[in-house]
C-alpha cells in the first residue's frame, strides 16, 4: 500500500513529463512550471478558493491544465471541476482539500524544478512577462 505522498508523486511525475513532451517545442511548459511554483504561495496568502479562481480566470489553457491535473491527482474526477468542488465544500472538507492540495502542489513544484527545469526566480519572470503581454 502506498502513502498519499507516494501516490501524488507518481501521478504528478507522469503529468509533468507528459506536459514536457507535449509542449517542448514552444516552451509553454514553463508557464505550467511557473504556476506550480506560484500557486502554493497564492493559496497561503489569499486562501484556496481565491487562488484557484485566480488561476481559472487567467485564460491560459496550460495553467488551467494544472487545475485539471491537480483534480486528477487528488482523485476528484467525479466532481465537475476542482474549483466547483472547493467552492461548495463545507468547512471541514475545505480544510482537508486545502491540506491535500498543498501536499500535491509540493510535488508539482519539485517536478517543475527537476523535470521542467523551472526554478523559483524563472517562475516569477515567466508570470511577470505574461502579465505584461496580456
Amino acid at each position: 500500500m502506498q502513502t498519499r505522498d507516494q501516490r501524488y508523486a507518481v501521478a504528478v511525475y507522469e503529468q509533468v513529463t507528459k506536459i514536457k513532451r507535449k509542449y517542448a517545442e514552444g516552451e509553454q511548459y514553463k508557464k505550467y512550471g511557473a504556476i506550480s511554483h506560484k500557486l502554493p504561495i497564492l493559496i497561503h496568502t489569499a486562501g484556496l478558493i481565491q487562488a484557484l479562481a485566480f488561476v481559472e480566470s487567467r485564460g491560459q489553457d496550460i495553467q488551467k491544465l494544472l487545475l485539471a491535473d491537480l483534480n486528477a491527482t487528488l482523485g476528484l474526477n467525479d466532481s465537475p471541476t476542482l474549483l466547483e468542488r472547493v467552492r461548495s465544500a463545507e468547512l471541514g472538507e475545505y480544510m482537508r482539500l486545502t491540506q491535500q492540495i498543498m501536499a500535491a502542489l509540493l510535488w508539482y513544484k519539485r517536478f517543475a524544478q527537476s523535470v521542467l527545469d523551472v526554478d523559483a526566480s524563472e517562475a516569477a519572470t515567466v508570470l511577470e512577462s505574461e502579465d505584461r503581454d496580456g
